[in-house]
């Protein structure tokens, strides 16, 4: 089993400067679903950017597992994993020789990742490109921003209304009836397993697995990469197939 906690971040910003909002979908290995999300205004949309992944990592900073933490700020990335180095080194200046701007929020970052030590991996999610996770933090990134609180998922990840799905898997894509289980070949990237009522199923794309296993009291469901590992969660699972 994979023990690894991920992390999807995203920031809103209605004026840049004006009313912004974050949000945060962490998945736990336990199998829980945690999502976080806050306003603020005014404020920027790289602020609302770093406040996502802070209050995401601060959520998890009494857990010892490594997190994968995806973002779809290229700014953010190149700042924590680049350029905040030469800020440090240069008295938190700029290559310009100006004042690095939101180094408060850079410092509260820096501080929890290194917290981590060498567990904490930064990822890249194009924004906007169908993601469903992505979706999911923009949808309520943005509700913050305009003001409405939007209702916050806290519980297990089946019933949550969606699974893990890692950057570049929402473009899988294999047709088959909600119904019927897949009998063409496992793609070689992974695929979609589900138990539901004791029956087997197994689906590339998302969306056919989604449908079977939305709304089913008891549904499992989880990625494998290959049957070695679909071995390992069926007899999790208690399925002796």
């Amino acid at each position: 089993m994979d023990k690894t906690i991920f992390i999807y971040c995203d920031g809103a910003c209605s004026g840049n400067p004006g009313p912004g909002g974050w949000a945060a979908v962490l998945f736990f290995p336990e199998g829980r679903v945690l999502e976080l999300g806050g306003a603020e205004r005014p404020t920027t949309n790289n602020r609302m950017e770093m406040a996502a992944a802070i209050a995401a990592l601060g959520a998890v900073r009494a857990r010892p597992e490594p997190v994968k933490l995806y973002t779809d700020s290229g700014l953010l990335i190149n700042g924590i994993k680049n350029w905040i180095h030469g800020w440090k080194r240069k008295g938190w200046l700029t290559a310009a020789g100006q004042p690095v701007v939101n180094r408060d929020l850079w410092e509260s970052l820096d501080a929890l990742t290194s917290e981590r030590k060498g567990r904490l991996a930064w990822g890249h999610v194009k924004g906007h490109a169908g993601h469903e996770i992505n979706e999911r933090c923009d949808a309520i990134a943005v509700a913050f921003s305009k003001g409405p609180r939007p209702v916050l998922y806290d519980g297990p990840a089946v019933g949550c209304g969606y699974s893990l799905l890692e950057p570049g898997a929402e473009h899988l894509h294999q047709p088959g009836a909600p119904g019927k289980a897949s009998k063409s070949k496992p793609p070689k990237h992974g695929y979609y397993l589900s138990l539901i009522h004791g029956q087997v199923f197994r689906d590339a794309a998302w969306d056919t697995c989604k449908a079977r296993v939305h709304g089913v009291a008891g549904a499992k469901f989880k990625k494998v990469a290959d049957g070695v590992q679909e071995k390992e969660t069926l007899k999790l699972w208690g399925h002796g197939e």
